[in-house]
C-alpha cells in the first residue's frame, strides 16, 4: 500500500501520470476549500489524470464565506458538480472558526519546531476526508484528491505523508468500496511534500484560475497580506516572478 504522495516533484509526477491518464480515466471527489492548493488539485486531477471529478466543500463555521465563494467559482468554471457539506464544531479550537481568537500575524516558524498555530482546525482534514469517503462509497469514485501541503505549514499533524497513509488505510478497510472493489480507494495528496513557488509553477503551466482563489484567512474585500497564508501565497508568486492575479 502506498499514498499517492510524490517524494520527487510534480514534474516526474505529471510526466508518468500523462502516460497513465489513458489506462486511468475514473471517478474522482476533489476536496475544494477555494484556496490556491486545492484549485491546483483540481485541475491536476481533470487535465493530468483525467477524471470525471466531483467537488467536495465545506461550510464548517469558517470566519468568512469568502473562500466558499471562491470555491464555487473555481468548480463553476471547471464543470464539476459541487455537494456542500455543512457542520459546526462547537467547542472552537482555532481562530479560524472561534473570531473571539486572533488570527495571527507573524514570521512563519520553522515546521516541526514551536507550537502549533491557533490557525490549526483539529482534526479537520479527518472530518473532511471522512464526508469524501462516504460520498465516494456512494457515487464508486475510486480516487479522493486533497490539496494538502507539509512544506508551507507549520507542522499540521493531518499535512503529514505518515497521517495520509493511515487515513488511507482506514478507508479501505472501513467502506464498502474498499473492501469489495478489485482497485480500491485511493487518497492522493499530489502538492504534499512541493513547496508553494512549485505548486504555483506547476499552477501555471496548467492555466489553473488562480483570479478565481482565495487564501486570506481573515476574508473581507481585499487579502489582508499579513496572516501567514497571505504571506506564503506572496513569497510563491514572487518566488516564481509573476504577480498574483486575485489581488
Amino acid at each position: 500500500m502506498s499514498i499517492k504522495t510524490p517524494t520527487q516533484t510534480l514534474d516526474n509526477s505529471l510526466r508518468r501520470d500523462v502516460g497513465a491518464a489513458k489506462r486511468d480515466r475514473g471517478r474522482a471527489i476533489v476536496l475544494l476549500s477555494g484556496g490556491l492548493d486545492s484549485a491546483t488539485a483540481l485541475i491536476w486531477a481533470q487535465r493530468v489524470k483525467k477524471w470525471d471529478c466531483r467537488c467536495l466543500l465545506f461550510d464548517y463555521g469558517q470566519r468568512h464565506r469568502r473562500e466558499i465563494r471562491a470555491a464555487r467559482a473555481l468548480a463553476r468554471q471547471a464543470g464539476c458538480p459541487v455537494h456542500v457539506v455543512r457542520f459546526r464544531l462547537p467547542w472552537g479550537g482555532s481562530s479560524l472558526i472561534d473570531k473571539k481568537v486572533s488570527v495571527p500575524s507573524h514570521a512563519l516558524a520553522a515546521i516541526g519546531h514551536g507550537p502549533l498555530p491557533n490557525t490549526y482546525v483539529p482534526a479537520r482534514n479527518t472530518l473532511f476526508i471522512s464526508f469524501a469517503l462516504s460520498w465516494a462509497d456512494v457515487i464508486d469514485a475510486e480516487n479522493i484528491v486533497i490539496g494538502a501541503n507539509a512544506l508551507d505549514y507549520s507542522g499540521y499533524p493531518d499535512c503529514r505523508p505518515t497521517y495520509f497513509r493511515a487515513i488511507q488505510s482506514a478507508g479501505r478497510l472501513g467502506t464498502r468500496l474498499g473492501t469489495e472493489k478489485k482497485r480500491p480507494l485511493r487518497l492522493w495528496a499530489p502538492l504534499l511534500r512541493l513547496s508553494k513557488a512549485e505548486i504555483i509553477r506547476k499552477g501555471l503551466e496548467l492555466n489553473v484560475p488562480y483570479e478565481l482563489t482565495w487564501s486570506c484567512y481573515r476574508g473581507g474585500h481585499r487579502p489582508c497580506g499579513t496572516c501567514d497564508s497571505c504571506r506564503l501565497r506572496a513569497e510563491g508568486f514572487r518566488a516564481v516572478g509573476r504577480s498574483d492575479p486575485a489581488i
